[in-house]
């Protein structure tokens, strides 16, 4: 997808091999071409965040079909269904220090203005058409 990201860490997480539905998710991904397009302007947003921290992001989930997020007990309408977010971190450095960076390249017009969401582990960042603010 960029230099630093492949397809897989888009598409697959732990959360779908728990619960065995890993095959599930992929199907419904190869069968959208617009989640496909979604993902890959996603990653590309990353890739810029990835080469201004200089270490590596690590995505904790980012596609959720609409279906998985329903069987959780969601509206199915998040983000992350059109395949337009990620839950990311970075190894060595702060959530704070992460989510000031991607404000900083916000301000910059680097990257999207989209949803940024601040929790305690991770940064949610998504590249939805009008920006969105959260702490959790």
């Amino acid at each position: 997808m960029t230099k630093d990201f492949k397809l897989e860490e888009f598409i697959y997480s732990r959360f779908y091999e728990e619960a065995g539905v890993q095959d599930r998710v992929i199907e419904s991904y190869e069968n959208d071409p617009l989640i496909k397009r979604n993902l890959q302007t996603l990653a590309e947003q990353l890739q810029v965040i990835r080469d201004e921290i200089k270490t590596p992001i690590k995505i904790n989930i980012a596609y959720r079909p609409q279906w998985w997020e329903k069987m959780r007990g969601r509206g199915g309408t998040s983000q992350h269904c059109l395949g337009k977010a990620a839950d990311i971190y970075a190894p060595g450095l702060t959530i704070i220090e992460l989510y000031r960076t991607i404000q900083s390249l916000i301000a910059q017009g680097k990257i999207r203005n989209g949803g940024l969401g601040l929790y305690n582990t991770f940064i949610h960042y998504d590249i939805r058409q009008t920006p969105a603010r959260w702490r959790k």
